[in-house]
């Protein structure tokens, strides 16, 4: 099965980035769009896990412990890519996020799952192969407060990309 970690989201929050999202449809040539219900912030790309490697992620997860904390999107930003960029909602630079994603890395890692190693950039993808004139840019920030991380299960169903929690961590 396929997993990831991951931080969602409040519908208030939920509704600023369809927002965003939207703006940046309208205003491009073409793109696929991130659908409502997948919008999140991966904390960890996990991968294919058998059941071992699934419940070794729940145990890092809950051995990660974490004070609910704040978090705000401030930017819209791209990934430059040939055939279309990544689109993306940047957070604003937060010391909690930063500090809990490298623990639950820490624990993961020591729990012998493979992880990226490229550094963490906290991000919220809006738009894949997209083709506009927009430029990058600050806009008015939103957030919510973080207050637990998703084990996420990404399948298709019918043809379509669906996210499942499949474990909940709340922060203490």
């Amino acid at each position: 099965m396929r997993l990831f970690i991951a931080i969602n989201f409040s519908n208030d929050l939920r509704s600023r980035l369809l927002e965003l999202r939207d703006d940046l449809c309208s205003q491009s040539e073409r793109g696929s769009f991130v659908p409502p219900e997948n919008l999140h912030l991966t904390l960890a790309f996990l991968g294919e896990c058998d059941g071992k490697q699934t419940d070794a992620a729940k145990n890092a997860m809950s051995e990660t412990l974490f004070d609910p904390f704040d978090i705000h999107i401030e930017s819209l930003g791209r990934f430059k890519r040939d055939g279309g960029d990544i689109w993306w909602a940047g957070v604003r630079e937060n010391k909690a996020l930063l500090d809990m994603q490298s623990n639950l890395t820490k624990k993961l890692i020591r729990a012998g799952l493979k992880l990226d190693s490229k550094k963490y950039t906290p991000h919220i993808t809006l738009g894949r192969k997209v083709m506009t004139r927009l430029a990058p840019r600050k806009i008015e920030p939103f957030g919510q407060t973080v207050s637990q991380i998703d084990l996420m299960k990404s399948e298709r169903i019918d043809g379509v990309l669906t996210y499942t929690s499949i474990f909940t961590k709340r922060g203490v």
